[in-house]
């Protein structure tokens, strides 16, 4: 049994590829022949299309999440020149930021001059200094610091001393009206007595 014009005009019908168009009763729809009878067949549940397989994302979800940790990115995953994966000026904004921290760090703590400070910066925005190590090695060699850099010291917060509670003595109530006042001032004078 030939059903390709059939599959052709299910697939026309369907608006899918003909790969997609499945047949249950080949006797049935052999006997097709115009686009109503393949429509009466789809109805009748004899042809229908199967669905489109799509793109799974699991793996590369994966992989993504191995890459963000650092992991697969060994010569064999590098696809790219070096300046393609890292670019040049992402490289230069990381270096010049960091020696500048550097330079503004210094001239705050007094370990250079602003005229100095100044000299360096116009040096760093040419490009000398590869690193901030390399500022500050310069630096060194060239006996230009006042004073050594020193590191701030974390000041170590000492524990709470926990606060005693203090037991006071009740206060006295004090009567609301002129009855009460002279009803309590006399069982005092009754007591004294």
């Amino acid at each position: 049994m030939n059903l390709r014009s059939q599959k052709q005009l299910a697939a026309r019908v369907l608006k899918c590829g003909v790969s997609r168009v499945r047949i249950k009763a080949e006797k049935e729809v052999e006997e097709a022949i115009t686009r109503e009878d393949i429509r009466n067949l789809i109805k009748k549940n004899l042809i229908w299309k199967i669905q489109k397989r799509g793109q799974v994302r699991a793996q590369s979800r994966l992989r993504l999440a191995q890459r963000k940790k650092g992991r697969k990115k060994g010569f064999g995953s590098k696809k790219g020149k070096a300046g393609a994966r890292n670019s040049g000026k992402r490289h230069w904004i990381r270096t010049i930021r960091s020696v500048r921290k550097a330079l503004k760090k210094l001239k705050e703590t007094g370990a250079i001059e602003n005229r100095l400070y100044r000299r360096l910066y116009l040096m760093a925005k040419g490009g000398t200094f590869k690193s901030r190590r390399h500022l500050l090695s310069y630096l060194k060699e060239h006996e230009l610091l006042k004073m050594k850099e020193r590191k701030p010291v974390k000041k170590v917060k000492k524990p709470a001393k926990p606060i005693k509670k203090v037991k006071r003595k009740p206060a006295k109530k004090k009567p609301a009206t002129a009855k009460r006042a002279k009803k309590a001032a006399k069982k005092q004078t009754k007591k004294k007595k």
